[in-house]
């Protein structure tokens, strides 16, 4: 097929896939979402674990809305690894997550088990699973309440005044199907949208009128839609890689459209969408299994005018395996980052 035509093929099905999701959903998510999701799909599918012949360590730092207090700020490390056990092919993972929204405070750490299921169609199958931890804290002792109007009330009992905190048991489950030529994959994280009760004493345990108060919060459950491919410009060394990621509470919904261009398999650039928030610019390069990678996102919206835009860095090395045999892993042609 014409560059031209898969490119348009490209561009179609991610339009469709948006268009048909928009009359449903609005914009959310709970799970923070990289512009540069591309680099971390572990993050967001455990199936993806262990996807290639190497040992991939990946870290990234999203700082949002730059020049606005206690704007969001989010901080992933990611691992992930092929290994043979039973004579069969299985990855391992583990990803933490540090966020800041507020005076919130959100850890998310995970581990992560994929096997492969079948092959199917000329690709591999897999599915995964992760088990983990959801924390969340409130810094209650930050808060101000002026008492000044008719609309505060500085004895809220629903605001907490001290720091309050706990956490919780979390899983997750996704697919993924890898083709020579593309890959796609579903996962749902947080399927039990699980809640955590934040505690606090205090002082004066002993009086019956002791300020002892519980309070409650919990995470989304999020579906996550991701797909890719490579595509090569014939007679050159560019080769173009579009990217989607959709993610959906079943209520809300928010994405990225990214399309890079990578020259020689060395340096990378391009442009991606955030939906209905910002454009992006992508930079990059990997050198000696060293990946590194720049995005700048530019509002879309009138928070412009309180920003100047997000920042988001990306950082990644990784050790090359040997598979060799009859499991080998067979799909070389898919550039998996």
């Amino acid at each position: 097929m014409p560059l031209r035509h898969r490119l348009r093929a490209a561009a179609f099905a991610a339009a469709f896939m948006i268009a048909f999701l928009r009359p449903l959903l609005t914009m959310g998510q709970s799970d923070p979402l990289y512009t540069q999701a591309w680099a971390l799909p572990t993050l967001y599918n455990p199936a993806a674990a262990g996807s290639t012949d190497w040992l991939r360590i990946r870290g990234a730092a999203r700082l949002q809305w730059v020049g606005i207090d206690n704007a969001p700020k989010s901080f992933t490390a990611a691992a992930d690894i092929p290994f043979k056990l039973l004579n069969r092919r299985w990855g391992g993972g583990v990803n933490v997550t540090q966020e800041g929204i507020g005076l919130f405070s959100n850890t998310y750490v995970n581990g992560q088990l994929s096997g492969r299921l079948k092959k199917l169609f000329g690709g591999e199958l897999t599915i995964g699973v992760q088990v983990g931890y959801f924390g969340s804290s409130f810094r209650g002792s930050d808060v101000y309440i002026p008492d000044d109007d008719d609309y505060h009330d500085s004895n809220d009992p629903a605001i907490p005044t001290q720091d309050v905190g706990g956490g919780t048991v979390d899983f997750g489950i996704g697919l993924q199907y890898i083709h020579p030529k593309f890959h796609v994959g579903v996962s749902m994280l947080h399927p039990a949208a699980p809640k955590v009760k934040l505690n606090t004493k205090g002082t004066t345990s002993s009086s019956a009128t002791s300020d002892n108060h519980e309070f409650e919060t919990y995470v989304n459950r999020v579906l996550y839609l991701t797909g890719g491919s490579n595509i090569q410009v014939k007679n050159t060394l560019i080769e173009l890689q579009p990217d989607l990621i959709v993610a959906s509470d079943l209520k809300t919904f928010s994405g990225v459209l990214s399309l890079k261009g990578w020259y020689n398999r060395m340096f990378f650039a391009g442009v991606a969408y955030r939906w209905d928030d910002a454009v992006s610019i992508n930079l990059g390069a990997e050198f000696k299994n060293f990946l590194l990678g720049y995005a700048y996102d530019i509002p879309t919206s009138r928070i412009l005018k309180a920003s100047s835009g997000s920042h988001e860095l990306t950082i990644g090395y990784r050790l090359k395996l040997d598979f060799s045999g009859k499991n080998r892993h067979r799909h070389r042609s898919i550039r998996l980052m």
